[in-house]
């Protein structure tokens, strides 16, 4: 057994919150020889970040307000975490890999599965002290819609390339799965079975810093609930208002917030000079690269023959595809 300080929340403050009243430490003991949770790792906590959105946690129930739910009268604080994986069921992590994530401020976690999506391993080949990682080498937060799609998938893994973490959305458990296991991106959830501003909180409950939107809609109203000050949207498309007559479309709710949070919501055309024209040769050596060494996965959806190609359109529309859709021919030599 192992002590197992920790940072809790002892009482609501009125102003500014008093250390050893408001906010006090916590011993607990934590079972060293105890199992990780399944699917998970136990962690030894190396650092934690302290920033001031948590000012917004430390309210009454009542108080809860910019999207930010109050914690609980009791609870150990949590925020974004840097932990040393001590042990592992997952093959995610193996023992000594140093993780970035969200969990409770205190000497030790156990990680469950439910959890996972929300850690990142640090590459740090310059063996820089990893302190880093949590301040000027703290990766942003990407959520994509539409993620498993022709444009998703690659926004999703081109922005894992540069350290971003990525959340993806997708329509079916399959999709998502893809999404995980294929794409390696750090979070997925299903938007038509789940709440996606409830699943945004679990998988970046510090906030996103970008939305690429393809979809519009109620994914777009939580992304502007759950974007940081300065955030950025991309919007590239709408699709979940494609098929819906104009005067029924979903109304975006909570637009005031672009000014509260000083957003930047900018349109997006691969057809613009200065983006597809500008870009292109460079993007055509790079991804053909990636795809040939295999550190970008592509996934393809296939429909074959001229006679199923009212089908196969038919099936984007209604979101069947998985990945990029296409109409193959029957060639004959």
């Amino acid at each position: 057994m192992a002590r197992n300080r920790g940072l809790y929340f002892a009482e609501v403050p009125t102003g500014v919150p008093v250390a050893g009243q408001h906010l006090r430490i916590k011993e607990e003991v934590f079972n060293l020889s105890a199992p990780p949770p399944t699917g998970g790792f136990t962690g030894q906590t190396l650092y934690a970040s302290f920033d001031p959105y948590l000012r917004h946690l430390l309210v009454a129930p009542d108080k809860s307000r910019d999207g930010f739910t109050a914690l609980p009268v009791g609870s150990i604080i949590p925020n974004t975490v840097l932990l040393r994986v001590l042990k592992s069921d997952t093959s995610s992590f193996k023992h000594g890999d140093v993780v970035v994530g969200f969990a409770s401020i205190q000497e030790y976690n156990a990680i469950d599965s439910s959890q996972l999506g929300g850690f990142a391993k640090v590459h740090n080949p310059l063996n820089l002290d990893v302190i880093v990682f949590l301040g000027a080498l703290a990766g942003e937060v990407l959520f994509v819609s539409a993620a498993s799609g022709a444009v998703g998938q690659m926004v999703g893994q081109l922005a894992k390339r540069e350290r971003l973490r990525v959340i993806g959305s997708a329509g079916t458990y399959e999709k998502t799965r893809i999404l995980r296991d294929v794409f390696q991106f750090d979070g997925a959830f299903n938007y038509r079975t789940a709440d996606p501003g409830v699943e945004l909180r679990r998988f970046a409950p510090e906030g996103i810093d970008i939305y690429y939107d393809n979809s519009g809609g109620r994914q777009l109203e939580a992304a502007i609930s759950c974007l940081r000050d300065h955030g950025r949207i991309i919007a590239c498309g709408y699709a979940s208002q494609y098929n819906v007559p104009e005067d029924q479309q979903y109304g975006i709710r909570n637009t005031g917030q672009i000014i509260g949070k000083r957003l930047t919501w900018r349109g997006l055309s691969v057809f613009d000079e200065n983006m597809g024209g500008k870009y292109r040769e460079e993007h055509q050596a790079n991804v053909a690269l990636w795809i040939g060494d295999q550190s970008l996965k592509v996934v393809m959806s296939e429909t074959r023959g001229i006679a199923n190609a009212a089908r196969g359109l038919v099936e984007l529309f209604e979101g069947r595809n998985v990945g990029k859709a296409v109409l193959s021919f029957d060639v004959v030599d």
